[in-house]
């Protein structure tokens, strides 16, 4: 008998990477989709899943991982909406528009892609729709107008989707993680600069984890199926809120 399928994107890395891992310990066969081709190649061949390379901005990429996926032996149900990220911390007066621009490409539009791409397969095997947002996609803070603007246009993606799919078998859950210390978001985020991204994390005993990310996706996706988690807000223990974090800081 097949294994149930599981589609990742974002799964070169941290959240995503991490997601792949637990859903393959869960049963599933995951697909682990990336631009980066080298790295999901290495996750698929350990967890025993399928590495596909796609950029979720690209259409004749999404096409191609949907006749891949659907090309499977096997149900698709579960997907998991995780690839995005940020693009800088400067003020409105200063944004660069082609971050902004890019940042709703990937956040927003690559989810809508790929949601519609594999919508009718999930609905066929009464499957999950798991999108990764973030605390940003509920309230914003100084330097964050891009990113917050992309998540909210996520969160209410989810939500309108949610709605449309009403009386479908396709549940609809939104995960909002805070701070999550991973590999590459903040590096990222900062264009290379380590100093600048380990600061995010400075005198934080225990920011969440990819790994604790991971479990939460596994655990609304393993609910009975006439329980819907339509949200998770999750967030260390240190942050009460995007602009309140408790810091141990070394005195001088």
């Amino acid at each position: 008998m097949s294994r149930p399928i599981a589609v990742v994107t974002g799964a070169s890395s941290g959240i995503g990477y991490a997601t792949a891992e637990r859903l393959a310990a869960e049963g599933f066969t995951v697909v682990a989709t990336a631009r980066r081709t080298e790295r999901i190649t290495e996750l698929a061949d350990r967890i025993g899943g399928v590495a596909v390379t796609c950029d979720v901005t690209v259409d004749a990429d999404v096409a191609a991982l949907v006749s891949a996926v659907t090309a499977l032996d096997g149900d698709v149900k579960l997907l998991v909406n995780n690839a995005g990220g940020a693009i800088g911390l400067e003020p409105v007066s200063r944004a660069d528009v082609a971050d902004w621009q890019r940042m709703y490409d990937i956040n927003v539009l690559g989810t809508l892609r790929v949601t519609k791409g594999l919508l009718p397969a999930l609905t066929a095997a009464s499957g999950d729709i798991v999108v990764i947002s973030s605390t940003a996609g509920l309230a914003t803070y100084e330097g964050g107008g891009g990113y917050a603007g992309a998540k909210h246009a996520e969160t209410v993606l989810a939500q309108t989707l949610r709605l449309e799919l009403c009386g479908t078998p396709v549940r609809v859950m939104e995960i909002n993680p805070g701070m999550v210390k991973t590999d590459e978001f903040s590096t990222v985020r900062f264009r290379g600069d380590a100093d600048a991204a380990a600061k995010v994390y400075e005198g934080v005993a225990e920011p969440l984890l990819a790994g604790d990310i991971a479990d939460c996706v596994a655990w609304v996706a393993t609910r009975p199926h006439h329980v819907n988690i339509d949200r998770m807000v999750v967030r260390p223990l240190a942050q009460a809120a995007n602009h309140k974090v408790h810091r141990v800081l070394d005195e001088v």
